[in-house]
């Protein structure tokens, strides 16, 4: 019975985390806010005279890229003159001809992605004031679209990346070191379009989504400094370890000697249109609506959670044990969803991501409590370097674990 009963709370937590997937999907979520009437290309509240372009062309970079970009083509059918888009490797989709798909590394950077920014770059720079350049950025992009400023290495990029990861910081902290140690990012595509017109459809993977940090921001203001990048450096202890190049640039522009950034105001972003298409929170909401018909009493935590991966999974497991004794703050059955992105300090060699160490960590908290399930998974499918989305645990994953081996002393 017992057996039976987590079955059925495991498949359901998979089809309620299935139901916030097809919300974000990104050719349903570009073609809801896309669309072609006549002449007019309308997005959002804006729209654009098609007769008033010469042409029309699209670019984008991210782990969903080719998924939006078959929405830009559904869409816009022959109106596409041609374009060029950037993916993690293997997240392909059927294309016409006229675009071209470049694959790259995730989340460390490669040479693959470097070759494809270039490539993305001379293909703007052709581009005149009677173009219209469609751009589709997902997650990933910062990675996905490494183009590191002269003097840099994409070796020492590599590393920074690396150092960052490792330490602990968030995807805000390593977004503003990518933004200033990049030829692309931090609005500085939108400088590099110009002087077609540039509209961005944008599948948000940050906590908020603003707009400067989604990808790194390449066609968006960018808020953070030079001094901001150094302050970060200084905060994780990473003066002295990054790469010299690295860390001689950035003191260059703290010391004003290289231009920053492009920020609010600047004539980069004065043909330039930004748009949120699908976001964390559109997912979660799809999640609490389908637990909802699932006879579910839900409640969403949060859709701003950040912290280190462990302790966060700990928090959930500490509700768990809440509502179960005391039903506070929902009465069982129970449906408490939530999300955001925290981070993992890396300690070993070992792979996985942190929608892999939440499930783990909170195994070990709610082990032995009946009738509690915990999933956690990433939208874009994977977790980490691995093609895994997440995982999902109950009160008994540690009795089987051990059981077959894997793990002794009732801790993973």
């Amino acid at each position: 019975m017992k057996a039976n009963l987590l079955e059925t709370m495991r498949k359901q937590a998979l089809d309620i985390f299935n139901a916030s997937l097809k919300a974000v999907d990104p050719v349903l979520a570009v073609r809801r806010y896309l669309r072609k009437e006549d002449n007019l290309l309308r997005i959002h509240d804006a729209h654009f005279n098609l007769s008033s372009f010469n042409r029309v062309y699209l670019i984008g970079f991210g782990k969903a890229a080719a998924a939006m970009a078959k929405g830009v083509e559904e869409v816009l059918g022959e109106e596409l003159n041609g374009g060029i888009i950037s993916v993690k490797y293997g997240h392909l989709d059927k294309l016409s001809s006229k675009i071209k798909i470049n694959e790259a590394g995730h989340p460390v950077p490669d040479d693959a992605g470097m070759k494809g920014a270039k490539e993305m770059v001379e293909f703007l720079n052709h581009r005149d004031e009677k173009d219209l350049v469609i751009c589709v950025i997902s997650g990933g992009g910062s990675a996905i679209l490494p183009l590191p400023c002269e003097g840099i290495t994409l070796a020492e990029k590599q590393e920074t990346t690396k150092l960052l990861l490792a330490c602990g910081a968030d995807i805000k902290e390593i977004n503003a070191i990518r933004k200033h140690i990049s030829q692309v990012k931090g609005g500085q595509l939108a400088r590099i379009t110009q002087p077609a017109t540039l509209v961005t459809l944008i599948l948000s993977d940050v906590i908020g989504d603003p707009l400067d940090s989604i990808a790194s921001g390449p066609a968006a203001p960018d808020q953070t400094t030079f001094e901001d990048c150094w302050a970060i450096l200084t905060k994780y202890e990473l003066l002295g370890k990054i790469p010299p190049a690295v860390e001689q640039h950035l003191k260059s522009g703290v010391d004003k000697f290289i231009s920053d950034t492009p920020k609010v105001g600047d004539p980069a972003f004065s043909k330039t249109y930004n748009n949120i298409v699908g976001s964390n929170w559109e997912a979660v909401v799809a999640a609490r609506d389908y637990a909802q018909k699932l006879g579910f009493n839900t409640l969403i935590l949060s859709t701003f959670v950040e912290g280190e991966t462990k302790d966060v999974a700990r928090v959930h497991a500490a509700i768990a044990k809440e509502v179960n004794k005391t039903g506070n703050p929902i009465n069982i059955p129970a449906c408490i969803i939530s999300g955001g992105e925290t981070t993992v300090t890396i300690r070993g060699d070992g792979l996985g991501g942190r929608n892999q160490e939440f499930v783990l960590a909170a195994a070990m908290d709610i082990q032995g409590m009946e009738k509690v399930v915990v999933l956690s998974a990433g939208t874009d499918g994977t977790d980490g370097p691995t093609d895994i989305a997440g995982g999902i645990t109950d009160g008994y994953t540690l009795e089987r674990a051990r059981e077959n081996g894997i793990c002794k002393y009732g801790e993973f």
